[in-house]
């Protein structure tokens, strides 16, 4: 069984502010899983958290946003 977050809740557990994961969707480093027909709301699961873990760790050996991007590509 999967785990499903909110954008909250993987802000939470990533350490990244809720601005920061919103500017890294629009860059396209991680995607969402799918969207609340209700409410909107984003939804992620455990692969996104282990995404911006990877993130992480390549911006603290001095990787800019760009290079990341380049290297994960669209199809991570």
């Amino acid at each position: 069984m999967r785990n499903i977050y909110l954008l909250k809740d993987l802000s939470r557990r990533s350490g990244y502010s809720t601005h920061t994961l919103k500017y890294y969707l629009r860059l396209g480093l991680f995607e969402e899983i799918g969207r609340s027909p209700e409410t909107n709301f984003r939804y992620f699961d455990d692969s996104t958290l282990k995404r911006l873990a990877k993130i992480k760790n390549l911006r603290a050996r001095d990787f800019s946003l760009n290079e990341i991007l380049k290297g994960f590509g669209k199809s991570q």
